[in-house]
């Protein structure tokens, strides 16, 4: 059966005039995530869109913070946002360092995959986001972990996860999460996604595979 797009029910939240309520914001990690990673199929999504974080192969915490910060103000609604590996870092460390008290415009964060930036053999180009921070972060958060993550044990994970007061997923056998862990667009993850925007999974899912379809 061959499908248009006015055959399926956009997948809106409520109360826009057909607009998302959030945008999300997608922070990828360390030399950034190339055409085949679920993020640059998420940022198909009309409410979605990329972080572009200075210098993807020399990362700087404080130079990734401050674009981040800067997306975050300069976004019009408020604000999801689905981080990758670094990203998370940079994320738990924008909330650490930059967050001002009671600023709601970050509503979650969904975190896939931090690394473990405190390990003693850890690539030596994000060392300069350590120490995981231990703080709790200030907003709902999912941590979702791989149980043979080379960059980070799934213990660890775990301790991460309990540090920051989010709501642990465990991704089972499935390497880095990246575009080599072969699970393309991701749909499991992005109806986590779904879960923290307040939107239908299966809709969100269903527009994201159509529009892969017909671009």
């Amino acid at each position: 059966m061959h499908l248009l797009f006015r055959d399926i029910e956009r997948p809106e939240l409520p109360g826009g005039n057909g607009e998302p309520e959030v945008t999300v914001l997608t922070l990828p990690g360390l030399d950034g995530s190339g055409d085949s990673h679920w993020q640059s199929h998420w940022e198909k999504l009309p409410h979605c869109r990329r972080v572009g974080f200075p210098d993807w192969s020399k990362p700087r915490l404080h130079e990734w913070v401050q674009a981040l910060d800067e997306a975050i103000r300069d976004a019009g609604r408020p604000v999801v946002l689905a981080a990758h590996s670094l990203g998370c870092l940079a994320a738990a460390w924008w909330a650490v360092m930059r967050r001002k008290p009671g600023d709601q415009k970050v509503q979650a964060a969904l975190l896939v995959a931090p690394p473990d930036v405190d390990e003693a053999d850890i690539e030596p180009r994000i060392r300069d986001f350590g120490p995981v921070p231990q703080r709790r972060l200030p907003f709902r958060t999912m941590l979702v972990a791989s149980r043979d993550d080379p960059f980070a044990t799934i213990a660890r994970s775990r301790r991460m996860a309990a540090d920051w007061r989010s709501e642990f997923i465990d991704a089972g056998v499935a390497g880095p999460l990246n575009s080599g862990s072969g699970v393309g667009e991701w749909s499991a993850g992005l109806r986590h996604l779904a879960r923290l925007c307040g939107r239908n999974p299966n809709l969100l899912v269903a527009e994201l595979g159509l529009r892969t379809v017909l671009a």
